[in-house]
């Protein structure tokens, strides 16, 4: 059982999500914009949050940079729009996921499902360190450095550098990039695999080369 935020403005998709999330057995808590969420989360602890976009007084990107100034709790975002710009602001400030309404809430609960095993899954690995030059990966503790200084990345780009490292020297698809590390049947397009190569490429600028793209086939880390 899991405690889930639900931040929306509307009753309806609350209630909707609600339904369902406690048909599974998990803990609600709701809030109807972002401000309330943000004083929620000041004193609550939730192992995920379900976040709308458009919503008064602060909407759901401001409400996640500022959730992500003290917490690392998984975010899903909601939105009615399925625009590339919005997914990729929305990754790059450190969502998890990204659904578009109207969407199906046993496509929601397997998304929930899905990063709440990733996450327990991280929580129980042991210690274990990959180092490369001045690339040091600190998997427990979930840290990157070059040269000494962290590298800020979001949920999503530290569990596919993780992903990718483990598995390195091995030719990974593109299906199994989105299975494994996003847990489940892929619903959306492959481009937001490639979207995210591309931000965690950026950001761990001086080694991007040992991310190699395999043409037609996916990806493979190198080193």
């Amino acid at each position: 059982m899991a405690k889930i935020l639900i931040v929306d403005d509307e009753e309806k998709i609350r209630e909707f999500v609600k339904k369902y999330a406690v048909f599974e057995g998990h803990n609600v808590v709701e809030a109807s914009n972002g401000m309330e969420a943000i004083d929620i989360c000041k004193k609550e602890k939730f192992d995920i949050i379900v976040l709308d976009i458009m919503m008064p007084e602060l909407d759901g990107f401001s409400t996640c940079k500022e959730l992500r100034k003290s917490i690392d709790t998984p975010i899903i975002m909601l939105s009615a729009r399925g625009e590339e710009y919005d997914k990729i602001h929305g990754f790059e400030i450190g969502i998890d996921d990204y659904v578009v309404k109207p969407f199906s809430p046993k496509e929601l609960m397997m998304r929930i499902d899905a990063i709440l095993k990733r996450t327990q899954k991280v929580a129980n690995t042991q210690n274990e360190v990959f180092e490369k030059d001045t690339l040091k990966i600190d998997f427990t503790a979930r840290i990157v450095t070059i040269d000494g200084k962290k590298i800020d990345l979001s949920p999503k780009e530290y569990d596919l550098l993780f992903y990718m490292v483990k598995n390195r020297g091995i030719a990974l698809t593109r299906e199994k990039l989105l299975t494994d590390v996003w847990g489940y049947d892929f619903f959306g397009d492959d481009r937001t695999l490639d979207t995210h190569i591309k931000l965690l490429r950026k950001s761990i600028a001086p080694y991007n080369n040992l991310i190699v793209t395999l043409r037609g086939v996916g990806y493979r880390f190198e080193a």
